[in-house]
């Protein structure tokens, strides 16, 4: 190396230049950092130091038509955990595990949920009990990750009267999570899960909130409050419905722990659904937070079947209900009127290849089609069916609404089931393996015709008012109504005389009510290997209706014992509606 003075100034020149070049860089670098992207750095600072830590919002308050609460919002409690890892979470799990019960199953699920959700808490109990939540506040120094804090608790006042009708609550899954409709939705979050609470989820999801807390570079809390500014939840408008919740308790309570059925109540006029009860019914009030697997596993292999709703998608023979079906069916074609009498009297049975039985073996004699429905002669709608002919009966079923839902605003509704043409029995039986003996059976309401409870409600509706069947709808809205009977005004009322004279002097005699006039039809449906089924379709007052009632209670022998449960539910929906009237005229 040269130490000659020129070569020495050449280089400090040079030194000089590289010097002012390399501090030129880093300013420059300095100023683009803290200047031109201050605003990025700070927001990446902030999400490298602090967890956002989300607020569950409450759920929408349900309503009945009064204004009493069916589901409402309780003060309650999550626990959730923090962690950078899975690795560092199932390790924390374990620890947690031998302060408070937290089994495998748990600890899996809460490691999915933050497989889904890495920079969310991850939540180890959605409903915790104040005694974990006493525990864990006791030992939290221990757990630098643990949040707690309230979050919404959904509740039902009448749990196992209203499992039917309102459904409930749980976590989101994680194949919901991958559906378009809830793209919105993040890990964790509650969503209906059946009933009134799926078909309405949009309208009763609250806007979650959210908080921050500080983290060290181990993910673990350094400080819980004050951190930054907060987003508080909000709840959205309550939902209103039509259902008489006195009613639904006076259904739950008459079925008991004994009776298997379903009970639907209608306002005949409006399709307002006042009362929708399945039984046996569960406590809803149990999967809040999560139903434990034996629970569910109970009510799963129940013989009595709890988690079916039978209102909604139990089909069942509608038997003696449906002869209203035929004779207006005979009365639309002009081939009877009240007072046709058929060729051959009622002495017990009808022959057509063989006999078939009327179900009083000493018969009804020679009697009108008014005394029929009164007296439910089978003989008389053998004959009546075979004068219709199977082909126009099954049109004339299409066309009265038996193979359609109804379009009740609850999810799973179940299609009633009516043969559109005659090439059903070819599909099902074969072309020989039926005859068109099929008709006698299908005009008192057996053979391939299976119906809900809805569906009976609704063509009662129509035959109580002005033959228009209204819509079910159990959140008020605009009713709507469509026509199915074509009748006119002077045989619908001969109709709605006739419905009135099988409660004050026929088949549901021993139901009536003093003081109160009931139409209606009584049913008992046979059931292979099981006792008869008994219906009951009605409304009441005859006069001026203001509830349509369909109940079916399995294996109750006789249509009589369904009428008697009807028209006690009647009394008590219209004597308390008489005692709301006059609080409010007061």
């Amino acid at each position: 190396m040269s130490y000659h003075p020129n070569a020495i100034l050449r280089r400090a020149r040079l030194a000089r230049v590289l010097l002012f070049a390399s501090f030129t860089a880093l300013g420059g670098a300095f100023f683009r950092a803290q200047v031109l992207q201050n605003a990025e750095y700070v927001l990446q600072s902030e999400n490298n130091r602090l967890r956002e830590v989300p607020l569950p919002g409450a759920r929408g308050t349900i309503y009945d038509r009064h204004g009493e609460v069916i589901a409402e919002n309780l003060p309650g409690y999550s626990v959730s955990i923090l962690s950078p890892t899975e690795d560092s979470l199932r390790s924390a799990l374990t620890t947690l595990s031998k302060v408070v019960p937290i089994d495998s199953a748990q600890q899996e699920l809460a490691v999915r949920r933050f497989r889904r959700a890495r920079t969310r808490p991850a939540v180890i109990f959605n409903d915790a009990s104040f005694q974990v939540v006493s525990v864990l506040e006791e030992r939290r120094v221990e757990f630098p990750g643990l949040i707690i804090q309230s979050s919404p608790k959904r509740y039902y006042p009448d749990g196992e009267a209203m499992a039917a009708l309102i459904g409930y609550t749980g976590e989101i899954s994680e194949e919901d999570l991958s559906k378009p409709k809830y793209e919105s939705y993040k890990a964790g979050q509650q969503v209906g899960k059946t009933g009134l609470e799926l078909q309405y989820e949009a309208q009763l999801r609250g806007k979650e909130g959210r908080r921050f807390v500080e983290v060290d570079a181990r993910n673990r809390v350094v400080r819980d409050a004050g951190v930054r500014a907060e987003e508080q939840p909000e709840a959205p408008p309550p939902l209103r419905t039509n259902i008489d919740l006195d009613l639904q308790r006076f259904a739950h309570e008459y079925f008991g722990d004994s009776l298997r059925g379903a009970v639907v109540a209608l306002d005949p006029k409006t399709g307002g659904v006042l009362s929708l009860y399945s039984a046996p019914s569960y406590d809803i009030n149990k999967f809040i937070g999560g139903a434990s697997n034996s629970f569910y596993e109970s009510l799963r292999v129940d013989p009595h079947r709890p988690l079916v709703n039978r209102a909604l998608t139990g089909t069942y023979a509608p038997a003696s209900t449906w002869k209203l079906a035929t004779a207006i069916i005979g009365m639309e074609l002009g081939l009877v009127t009240m007072d046709t009498h058929m060729q051959t009297p009622c002495t017990g049975g009808y022959y057509y290849g063989r006999v078939f039985k009327c179900w009083d073996k000493r018969g009804h004699g020679d009697v009108t089609l008014a005394q029929a429905i009164a007296k439910s002669c089978d003989v008389y709608f053998y004959q009546l069916g075979l004068k219709i002919g199977l082909t126009r009966l099954l049109a004339g079923g299409v066309s009265l609404g038996f193979r359609d839902s109804t379009g009740v605003d609850l999810p799973n509704e179940r299609t009633p089931r009516w043969p559109e043409s005659t090439a059903y029995f070819d599909k099902r039986y074969g072309a020989r393996g039926w005859n068109r003996s099929v008709v006698l059976s299908l005009a008192i309401g057996q053979a391939d015709n299976a119906q809900t409870p809805l569906s009976m409600a609704r063509f009662y509706a129509a035959m109580a008012t002005d033959g228009m069947a209204p819509t079910p709808q159990v959140v008020v809205r605009d009713p709507q109504r469509k026509q199915i009977l074509n009748l006119d005004k002077a045989q619908l009322a001969s109709i709605q005389l006739a419905l009135a004279d099988v409660v004050s002097r026929g088949t549901a005699a021993g139901a009536q009510i003093q003081g109160l006039t009931i139409a209606g039809k009584t049913g008992t449906a046979q059931v292979n290997g099981q006792l008869d089924n008994a219906w009951f379709v009605g409304y009441a007052p005859a006069s001026d209706p203001k509830i349509v009632l369909a109940i079916i209670i399995e294996e109750g022998l006789h249509g009589s014992t369904a009428a008697r449960a009807a028209t006690k539910m009647m009394e008590r929906y219209l004597k308390a509606r008489l005692t709301m009237t006059a609080i409010v005229n007061d």
